[in-house]
């Protein structure tokens, strides 16, 4: 478990992954060298998985979101692993999750419009296999999308 030094670095990390270390290691209170045995002990750990690039995918052309959830054909043993399979080869689906209940997978769908989201529709999604049901979400707005943890 994360003491309250640990706990300062990563807030500081979270706020701005970018900073240099010395920087890092002024805000969280600590030496460099302490710093930087407190992240390695953390990635070892597996507490920091990695560091990455957010990217706004809207800056980029992409105004819509579509969240879709599915309920698939249980009865075909093999049909969580054709779903998955088929889901992450279309390049515009950013994010797949699995649930418990009735439904089975939610993915996140983006389109630079809604004709390249109606394209996307009908020559991507409705031909994912071994789907049952789906339901389609539109995204109006996003109120809050944070990647802090209560630290």
């Amino acid at each position: 478990m994360p003491d309250a030094t640990d706990r300062r670095i990563l807030r500081q990390l979270l706020a701005d992954p970018d900073q240099p270390a010395a920087r890092l290691a002024e805000r969280a209170g600590v030496t460099p060298a302490t710093l930087w045995r407190r992240l390695e002990k953390l990635r070892a750990s597996g507490a920091i998985v990695a560091q990455e690039a957010r990217i706004d995918w809207r800056k980029l052309g992409y105004e819509v979101e579509v969240s879709l959830r599915f309920t698939l054909d249980k009865t075909n043993p093999r049909a969580f692993d054709e779903f998955t399979a088929a889901a992450r080869a279309v390049p515009e689906v950013i994010e797949i999750q699995t649930f418990l209940g009735s439904v089975d997978f939610r993915l996140s769908v983006i389109a630079r419009d809604m004709a390249h989201w109606q394209q996307l529709y009908r020559e991507r999604i409705l031909t994912l296999p071994q789907v049952e049901t789906s339901e389609a979400l539109m995204l109006v707005s996003t109120i809050k999308n944070s990647v802090e943890l209560p630290l």
